[in-house]
């Protein structure tokens, strides 16, 4: 009798990591289908839905969420900014957002594409590296907008550049900097 009551509790108990096993399983796919619609915020859907979407992991390496038909690679809301920030880019602009985040030089000659149509968390528009506004820094909030990045300087030269722009019409953010491009509000 004890025999039958131990391999009953070793099937229950079974059964609750089997179920706990797939609570987990669920719930990431959750969270991944929750990362992969705010990914598809940042740009047109006829755009978002052939994209790669990735996801930057708490340890900066990026993980592929969803693998696209088309040359974007969008990524969700940053949780730890204070506003929407999906954004969806094309090729060039990866490279571009790579070399920024990596504290890199860009690629010459390579101009590149963002959307950001969920708009944008409020920034720095002198530091590229701001995390916080601060006296100097000119801190900026924007709406919904694309970018164009990797320009050459003549390019950016059309543009205002001012520290404390004017959001409501296309202005180049980090002036000066080779991370330069140019913010064009969509709203």
């Amino acid at each position: 009798m004890q025999s039958k009551y131990v391999v009953m509790s070793l099937v229950i108990l079974s059964a609750g990591v089997t179920t706990n096993a797939l609570s987990a399983t669920k719930a990431a796919k959750s969270s991944d289908a929750h990362l992969i619609a705010s990914a598809q915020k940042a740009a047109p859907m006829s755009v978002s839905k052939g994209a790669t979407i990735v996801n930057m992991e708490a340890d900066g390496t990026m993980r592929t969420l969803r693998k696209g038909t088309n040359s974007f690679t969008c990524m969700p809301d940053n949780p730890t900014t204070p506003g929407p920030d999906p954004m969806c880019m094309d090729a060039n602009a990866m490279e571009w957002a790579k070399a920024w985040m990596g504290h890199q030089t860009p690629p010459s000659g390579k101009v590149g594409f963002m959307y950001m149509l969920a708009g944008g968390t409020d920034a720095s528009n002198v530091d590229p590296y701001a995390t916080k506004p601060t006296a100097a820094n000119h801190w900026v909030k924007t709406g919904p907008h694309i970018m164009v990045v990797g320009g050459d300087a003549a390019f950016y030269d059309s543009y205002p550049k001012a520290a404390d722009p004017d959001t409501s019409v296309p202005y180049v953010m980090w002036a000066g900097t080779p991370y330069q491009h140019l913010m064009a509000p969509v709203k």
